[in-house]
């Protein structure tokens, strides 16, 4: 009977995949952003950076009306019943319907009674730690399905750190021995920024030069280096910074040709011009992401002094 045993796991297992729902996403315009809700994708330690916080309260819709799902899966284990990011979220919004969730076992990713927080969640919030673990917990389960759906209402996906990369459909950093490792043992995102390989620390922890390489042998993707206390606010194909410091675009476009130079005309000011692998964009700056280029809109000068 034992040589049969393999081949009837086998058989089990394959019919347990083959039942897996898969994510959908539907069809829309947007090249990189989401077709419908937002996207809020913080450099870490956010801290009391109050611009980010204020946007997340926001577009999760106003701290009265507002119910957030935070996931902590990142933080290891050791977070599953601690309440700390939560109470954070609250104190820094004033948003009072916030519920952890936590899990690395994909059966109860895959369960409705794990989702069910999402169902009628308007944001999400990301903490930082190790992306892999949230990979390893979520893709392509029942609850994937329920963070994309939440954009789908015109909610928000916000995470800082881990948080940040794991939005990404190229999962940046993601190898279970080390940040260090750039491309590791798990290289798939979320995949709520689409088309995407996401850093950050960049400039706190030297890492603005790390992206180049692989954007300029990946040109479909779009490379985003977050500093931090810093994010961008993805609505459809339009990023907008936010926060104290810079964040990187890495468009392969800027890598390859050195004439590439992403000039704003309208401005008297050529802030924009990069004749670099990368070019820093700062608070109140856009970028459009469906036709790599700056938006031309004034400039506003980074509030450093911001609490």
């Amino acid at each position: 009977m034992k040589k049969h045993l393999l081949p009837l796991l086998l058989l089990i297992g394959m019919q347990v995949v083959a039942q897996q729902p898969p994510v959908k996403i539907k069809k829309g315009t947007t090249r990189h952003g989401p077709e419908n809700g937002t996207l809020l994708i913080i450099g870490g330690n956010v801290g009391s950076t109050a611009s980010v916080w204020e946007k997340f309260t926001e577009l999760a819709g106003g701290k009265e009306k507002a119910r957030i799902v935070v996931v902590t899966t990142a933080s290891g284990d050791s977070a599953a019943f601690d309440q700390k990011d939560v109470e954070i979220v609250k104190k820094e919004t004033g948003i009072r319907q916030v519920t952890l969730l936590h899990t690395s076992d994909l059966k109860e990713a895959n369960s409705e009674k794990f989702i069910a927080p999402l169902k009628t969640a308007t944001g999400v919030y990301f903490v930082g730690g190790r992306q892999w673990r949230i990979a390893d917990s979520y893709l392509n389960t029942l609850t994937h399905q329920a963070f994309q759906d939440v954009l789908e209402r015109g909610g928000v996906i916000a995470g800082s750190s881990a948080g940040a990369s794991i939005q990404g459909s190229f999962l940046w950093r993601g190898d279970t021995k080390g940040p260090e490792i750039l491309v590791g043992d798990h290289t798939q995102g979320l995949g709520f920024l689409k088309n995407s390989a996401i850093d950050q620390h960049l400039l706190k922890r030297n890492r603005e030069f790390d992206l180049v390489d692989f954007i300029r042998k990946s040109p479909q993707l779009i490379g985003l280096g977050l500093d931090e206390a810093t994010a961008v606010v993805v609505r459809k194909d339009t990023l907008e910074v936010i926060g104290k410091s810079y964040v990187v675009i890495y468009d392969h476009n800027t890598i390859v040709k050195s004439d590439n130079k992403h000039i704003s005309t309208d401005s008297k000011e050529d802030y924009t011009a990069s004749s670099g692998p990368f070019f820093l964009l700062s608070a109140g700056q856009q970028y459009d992401l469906a036709n790599r280029k700056v938006v031309q809109t004034e400039k506003k000068r980074n509030n450093t002094s911001e609490e």
